[in-house]
C-alpha cells in the first residue's frame, strides 16, 4: 500500500540539549529534563487493556469506556497511515506521552483521537520510517502532518479540538501559567539529578516551589485555580517522584505542604488522569535500576 509522506513539524518550546550517558540498565540513559518525549530507552511494559475514561465535563456523558490495545512492536503492521484518522502515538508508561493522553481524555476526545501505543524496547521500523523520524513518543498524526514534543502537543490539542478549554483567558493567569510550564524542565532536571546526591535537599527546594505556586490563586486547588495544562504538565512527574522518593528515600513530598497535599488529592479524583497512571511497584523497580544500581 502506498502511503502519502507526511509533513513533519517540530516545534519545541525551547532549545534543549539532548544528552546521553552510559548510566542505565540499558547501557545508556537519556536525561528526561532535556526533552519532552520518551526515547527508545524508556520503560514501556504491557498494561491493562480496559479502562473507563473521562468524557470532558458534559453532564450527560461523564465517562466513556475505552479498550486499550497492546503496544505495537517490530512484528506489528502499521495502521492505515494518513487516512484522515487522528492518531496519538504513546508509550503507556512514558510521562511525556502521559501529558498528551491526559489532555485528550479530559477534553473527551477518545473518539476523535485514536490512541496508538508503541513498544519502545522493540519498536516497529515503520514508526520511524513513515510516521515520526525522531522515533520517539509522543507524536500526533493530524491533518496530514505529524507533530511532536509533549508541551507543544498539549497546547495543540487544547487549541485545535473541541472540549473544555484547559488554559485561562485572564492575562495574569496565562502569564503565570506559561511561567510554570516553562519551569517544568528545571523541576524535573533537578529532581532526577538529586537521585544521585542529596535527594531530600533538592526535593525540599523543588516541592517548596510548587507549594508557593499553588498559593497564588485561591479559587481552586490547582495551579491556576481550575484544572489546566499546568497541572497536566506537572502531574506525570510528581506522580513518579512521590512514589520513588517515598519508597527509596522515605521522603513525603506533601509533609508541611498543605497546598501540594490538596492538589495531589484533588488531581487524583480526575478520572482522565487516574486511568493513565503507572503501576507504583513497577515504577519504583524501574527507577531503582535506572538511577541507583550503578551508583
Amino acid at each position: 500500500m502506498h502511503h502519502r509522506s507526511p509533513t513533519h513539524i517540530f516545534v519545541p518550546a525551547r532549545d534543549f540539549t539532548h544528552r546521553e550517558s552510559s548510566y542505565s540498565p540499558y547501557k545508556r540513559i537519556t536525561h528526561f529534563a532535556h526533552r519532552q518525549h520518551c526515547s527508545p530507552y524508556s520503560y514501556c511494559p504491557k498494561r491493562k487493556t480496559t479502562l473507563n475514561l473521562l468524557q470532558g465535563k458534559a453532564p450527560t456523558m461523564a465517562y466513556k469506556h475505552e479498550d486499550l490495545s497492546p503496544p505495537l512492536d517490530s512484528t506489528s503492521s502499521p495502521p492505515p497511515l494518513f487516512d484522515g484518522t487522528t492518531r496519538l502515538y504513546v508509550c503507556y508508561t512514558c510521562p511525556f506521552a502521559q501529558r498528551v493522553w491526559i489532555t485528550r481524555n479530559y477534553k473527551g476526545l477518545q473518539d476523535k483521537i485514536k490512541l496508538v501505543p508503541i513498544n519502545l524496547q522493540n519498536r516497529p521500523a515503520w514508526y520511524k520510517e513513515k510516521v515520526y523520524p525522531e522515533n520517539k513518543v509522543p507524536s500526533l498524526e493530524h491533518n496530514g502532518k505529524v507533530i511532536g514534543e509533549s508541551l507543544d502537543l498539549i497546547k495543540y490539542v487544547d487549541n485545535n479540538f473541541e472540549g473544555p478549554s484547559l488554559f485561562p483567558t485572564d492575562p495574569e493567569r496565562r502569564k503565570f501559567g506559561e511561567e510554570l510550564i516553562t519551569y517544568t524542565d528545571t523541576f524535573t532536571r533537578a529532581l532526577y539529578s538529586s537521585f544521585k546526591g542529596d535527594a531530600a535537599k533538592e526535593a525540599d527546594a523543588q516541592f517548596d516551589y510548587l507549594e508557593n505556586a499553588l498559593k497564588k490563586f485561591d479559587d481552586g486547588p490547582f495551579f491556576l485555580g481550575q484544572f489546566s495544562l499546568v497541572d497536566i504538565a506537572y502531574i506525570p512527574f510528581v506522580e513518579r517522584f512521590q512514589v520513588f522518593l517515598s519508597e527509596v528515600f522515605k521522603y513525603d513530598i506533601t509533609a508541611g505542604r498543605p497546598k501540594l497535599a490538596a492538589w495531589f488529592e484533588e488531581i487524583n479524583k480526575i478520572e482522565a488522569y487516574k486511568v493513565t497512571k503507572t503501576d507504583p511497584k513497577e515504577l519504583v523497580e524501574f527507577y531503582k535500576k535506572r538511577f541507583l544500581d550503578q551508583q
